[in-house]
């Protein structure tokens, strides 16, 4: 899954700062609703990828049954916040 791909699925372009706000909203449920179908452990932990980069953030415990994709999910959080001070 192709994260350009995604934000033109969801969003109807690759660049966020031609997304107005009420799209973004509509494009973020869509994406919510999607993660919540999804049986895929890699597209489901793409979307909630994209999701968390966007400010969504969801419930681990909820998001992720399983232990290791909780695992993975706060090792890409803790990637980002340091991405982010740098």
């Amino acid at each position: 899954m192709d994260f350009d791909d995604q934000l033109r699925r969801y969003f109807g372009t690759a660049d966020l700062t031609k997304v107005h706000a009420e799209a973004m909203g509509a494009g973020i449920e869509r994406m919510r609703v999607d993660f919540g179908l999804e049986k895929d452990r890699g597209r489901r932990f793409a979307l909630w990828a994209v999701l968390y980069m966007l400010g969504t953030h969801l419930d681990l415990e909820t998001a992720f049954k399983d232990e290791a994709d909780r695992n993975s999910a706060r090792d890409f959080m803790d990637l980002m916040d340091r991405t982010q001070d740098s």
